[in-house]
């Protein structure tokens, strides 16, 4: 898995916290240099979530199916809620977010986290 490729993942419920945390098997796209995690049981990831209303959350942007990205809706990225998962969740591979939406997703994580 590379910097940019899309997966399914696992996300568990949390213990406690908000229920606008995402949850269960959706697809999420790997946002972690690939030379960081050699040596990591984790991976840095943005879940997407096919519900249209995560379009109102800073940074948050479209991303159309293709053969590519290997999604078949139309699916949210929710830069706001990037985070890191043991790399056990990792269930499969999807494809790979074009180099244009991988443009957007760094311009959008550079600006909800004040980089």
């Amino acid at each position: 898995m590379k910097f940019g490729d899309i997966v399914t993942v696992d996300l568990p419920r949390p213990a406690t916290g908000s229920s606008r945390e995402q949850i269960g098997s959706r697809p999420a796209i790997i946002f972690h240099a690939d030379a960081a995690r050699l040596n990591l049981s984790t991976l840095v990831i943005v879940p997407l979530t096919s519900s249209r209303s995560g379009m109102h959350f800073q940074g948050s942007f479209l991303v159309h199916p293709s053969a590519a990205n290997g999604l078949s809706d139309e699916s949210v990225v929710l830069v706001h809620q990037i985070r890191a998962i043991d790399k056990k969740r990792i269930k499969e591979k999807l494809g790979r977010l074009a180099e244009e939406d991988l443009e957007k997703l760094r311009a959008e994580i550079k600006a909800i986290l004040g980089l």
